[in-house]
């Protein structure tokens, strides 16, 4: 198998860099026993990408820290940044289309957007608007 299970030790360093696929899944789940062979499919032709699963019930801080209300759910990472995130099982097609979307992204410009998002974040959990803004303090 092409994949391996992500835990809160992992984590950090498992989507720090490269392109990163974690799959969020339970045992009981319908949905993610279709999802998958389906990720394992793709995880086998796309050795240049790491593959995680998260079992929701074994990794529950996991799940938390995603925000994950629905599975399965798949979070993609690229160089450290996520880049997708979607609750829903994907047919074959669409993962790999995904896959190739990820690959072709200008990660200048992700990584551009992704600052001012985690700066205007941090600027409203503190309660005042972000430095760009000329009118703040």
């Amino acid at each position: 198998m092409a994949t391996s299970a992500l835990t809160p030790q992992t984590h950090d360093e498992t989507v720090s860099d490269g392109i990163v696929l974690i799959d969020f899944w339970a045992e009981w789940c319908g949905p993610c026993r279709q999802f998958g062979p389906v990720f394992e499919k793709v995880s086998e032709a796309n050795l240049d990408a790491k593959f995680v699963k998260v079992d929701t019930e074994a990794e529950p801080e996991l799940a938390a820290q995603y925000g994950v209300s629905s599975i399965p759910m798949l979070v993609v990472y690229r160089d450290g940044i996520p880049v997708f995130g979607q609750p829903g099982a994907l047919p074959q097609p669409a993962l790999e289309d995904l896959l190739k979307q990820v690959r072709e992204l200008d990660m200048d410009a992700v990584r551009v957007q992704y600052a001012e998002q985690k700066a205007a974040a941090e600027a409203a959990a503190a309660g005042r608007r972000p430095s760009s803004d000329p009118t703040s303090f």
